[in-house]
């Protein structure tokens, strides 16, 4: 994804022009075409590959659940091998959205999918030895359809702000402090965006077409706007992206049972992420071989997690335990942004960095059922080999 690096923050304060232009400039084209390409420049790849810290002293690896976006395999695994010089066990797996990606012998997806005892969408992530999804037709049809989700979520984000939705934008204004001024800013480049893209569709790479679109094409204005005015669009915008995910007809995915009667059929094995942010789906008691008791995102109830699963455990008759997993949820096109225009939460996950391994207080409950990462890349690669 090109992006203009900015060398300064532009002007502070900026104000709204009081009449926003309705036609495309050749300036608004360069932007959409910077924000939607999936060309990396050298500065980029420079910063895909180094790491801003090296952890020597990390030998085993485990990173189930992250992000390459459109970043290719090659930099990233020139970024982790300069990262973790010294490990000597590992295991690998690429958790693309609702898309298929592989990393030597295993393949991964995070999936959406709903919880239908609770009416709520949650996500999976599916892991699977290469073969077993060599000639997975219902799965990559599954995926493909709700692969759709994303895009037809970002023109119903369009819609709500240019048509608008007069409810939602009051809603989102409400919250923020968003004044007239602001709004109309938004919907006016907001609509270009949206004509832009049906004039360019075919050429346009499915990848950037998300959420994240409008996100990255405002703050490649923050030059121009500085920084107070682009905070303001940012949060104004991620307020109407929230009501709009919050109408999403949950319809529109498949079951998470349906996800894994077929994934067991293939032979594949499924984890829980974040599961503070989908509580209901511990509740469901599904088949699955992990529970991820740590994230970025997820971090206030590690322990109680751990003791969630171990409990689970040592009640189980039958089958096999649940393994205690971490993720990590790095996104790696994070990276690729200058860095005034990173989110600074997102841009700090890396692939394999999961501190909460080594905290004293988790590993304490972790050594007394015998677990570390080692224990758990050993038993997930068996179990991924079938």
């Amino acid at each position: 994804m090109k992006l203009i690096k900015n060398e300064t923050n532009g002007p502070q304060g900026c104000a709204f022009p009081a009449v926003a232009a309705e036609e495309i400039t050749e300036a608004d084209v360069a932007r959409f075409n910077a924000v939607v390409s999936t060309d990396l420049e050298p500065w980029q790849v420079e910063q895909v590959v180094t790491p801003p810290s090296v952890h020597v002293r990390q030998e085993a690896l485990l990173a189930v659940h992250w992000h390459p976006e459109f970043v290719p395999m090659e930099h990233i695994r020139t970024r982790v091998e300069a990262m973790f010089p010294n490990r000597t066990d590992e295991l690998l797996i690429p958790t693309q959205h609702n898309q298929l990606m592989s990393w030597d012998g295993h393949t991964g997806v995070e999936v959406d999918c709903f919880s239908s005892g609770f009416n709520r969408k949650v996500q999976l992530l599916l892991h699977f030895a290469n073969d077993r999804v060599k000639d997975a037709g219902v799965l990559k049809s599954m995926l493909a359809h709700t692969f759709k989700y994303r895009s037809g979520q970002l023109f119903e984000f369009m819609h709500t702000i240019t048509k608008p939705d007069e409810d939602r934008i009051a809603r989102a204004a409400r919250g923020t402090g968003a004044d007239r001024e602001l709004i109309e800013f938004v919907r006016v480049n907001v609509a270009k965006v949206e004509r832009l893209l049906d004039e360019r569709w075919s050429d346009v790479p499915r990848l950037s077409v998300k959420n994240k679109l409008l996100r990255n094409w405002f703050d490649a204005m923050r030059p121009e706007l500085g920084d107070t005015a682009t905070d303001r669009i940012q949060a104004y915008l991620k307020a109407v992206k929230a009501l709009v995910k919050e109408g999403f007809n949950l319809s529109f995915f498949y079951r998470a049972s349906e996800v894994i009667e077929e994934v067991r059929s293939l032979g594949g094995c499924i984890v829980i992420p974040h599961p503070e942010q989908f509580w209901p789906i511990l509740l469901r008691n599904y088949d699955v071989d992990g529970i991820e008791v740590w994230n970025p995102q997820s971090r206030e109830y590690t322990e109680f997690l751990i003791s969630v699963v171990n409990e689970r455990n040592e009640r189980r008759t039958s089958g096999r335990d649940v393994l205690i997993f971490m993720g990590d949820d790095c996104h790696m096109g994070e990276k690729t942004k200058p860095a005034d225009q990173q989110d600074p939460e997102k841009a700090a996950r890396e692939i394999g960095l999961q501190p909460a391994w080594d905290d004293l207080g988790v590993r304490k409950k972790l050594i007394v059922n015998n677990i570390s990462r080692r224990s758990v890349i050993s038993e997930y690669k068996a179990r991924l080999a079938g």
